[in-house]
């Protein structure tokens, strides 16, 4: 019998590259009408593999499909996902979490220059009013020599340092599972959370969406924070309590913000965040180029078959499943 994969969303223009893969290793690819929790619960029935992008795979979801053997993100985090039931289920969870490391830090110093430089007011008042109209009333930095925070020294948060340390800026970097002598090898300064808020210009966030961060940037944070900061979120929207963060940019406690990532992954366009002018903002496009974006769609597949085939795959986010697993891999 043919093994069945199904994809329960997906925001690229077509699966054709996770199907040539799924095919190849002898399987069928099903693509989910929709994403909502009943039509995943009925197609998951007879499911040997889910992939999945951002919709939610609840416990629901999870315990109907008696014969998945994994659950593989398209994505760095697993936030969207029933881990705990999987993992009690021997169902294997994969993701993959560095397809798209320069694209997300790009991201991050485009904002910072976007803000600083003006460059979004610059282009829209141009065209509306003509050469020479917008003034230079703005406060503009020189970025050598001011200080960037990064909050999150992973993957990303090391290729932003990297980066941002080419224009000439000290980076500060809080992160509880790096040390400072590994963050000074590569010309950072560790610090205290608290700390880095109170001294940089730019805060960018690149922590995981885990109960213990949930809200990390949030009324006392924003007290800590200088009244120049521009706060940068192309991670997770739950990182930032937004009530806090609307209070920090209407009453001037921060000067700006960036973002790529809300709470509401379907904002409608009278969020009143997104309206204010002193707000970046980009539809979750961070992750995106075409590179990555065929990366990510192979390697996400490349997981299923890897198991399929009782192979261990490359990014088990659930380690301790290992040994109990429906499907025996090595």
């Amino acid at each position: 019998m043919t093994r069945k994969v199904l994809v329960t969303d997906y925001v690229w223009p077509s699966t054709d590259p996770e199907r040539a893969v799924i095919e190849a290793g002898g399987a069928e690819l099903v693509i989910a009408p929709d994403s909502d929790e009943d039509t995943l619960i009925e197609l998951a029935r007879d499911s040997d593999a889910i992939m999945t992008c951002f919709a939610k795979v609840t416990e629901k979801v999870v315990r109907a499909a008696e014969n998945c053997l994994i659950v593989s993100r398209y994505g760095v985090g697993t936030d969207n996902i029933a881990v705990d039931v999987a993992t009690e289920l021997g169902i294997i969870v994969t993701y993959v979490p560095d397809y798209c490391v320069d694209e997300v830090s790009d991201h991050v110093l485009g904002m910072m220059l976007a803000w600083n430089r003006r460059i979004v007011m610059h282009n829209t008042d141009t065209k509306m009013n003509g050469w020479g109209n917008a003034g230079l009333g703005f406060r503009i930095m020189r970025l050598r020599g001011k200080r960037l925070g990064v909050v999150g020294f992973g993957r990303i948060g090391r290729a932003v340092a990297d980066k941002a340390r080419a224009f000439g800026m000290e980076v500060i970097a809080s992160d509880p599972f790096v040390t400072a002598e590994q963050m000074a090898e590569v010309g950072v300064v560790k610090a205290e959370t608290p700390e880095l808020l109170s001294q940089c210009e730019f805060v960018t966030l690149h922590s995981p969406l885990i109960p213990e961060t949930q809200d990390m940037i949030s009324v006392e944070e924003f007290g800590q924070m200088r009244s120049d900061a521009f706060l940068i979120n192309c991670a997770r929207g739950g990182l930032v309590d937004e009530e806090a963060l609307y209070s920090a940019l209407t009453s001037g406690a921060i000067a700006g913000a960036g973002l790529d990532v809300l709470v509401d992954l379907q904002p409608p366009l009278d969020h009143r965040i997104i309206q204010l002018d002193n707000v970046i903002v980009t539809p979750h496009t961070a992750f995106f180029s075409q590179e990555a974006t065929l990366e990510l769609e192979e390697r996400a597949a490349e997981a299923v078959i890897d198991v399929f085939k009782g192979r261990t795959p490359a990014n088990v986010f659930n380690k301790s499943v290992l040994e109990s697993s429906r499907q025996d891999v090595s």
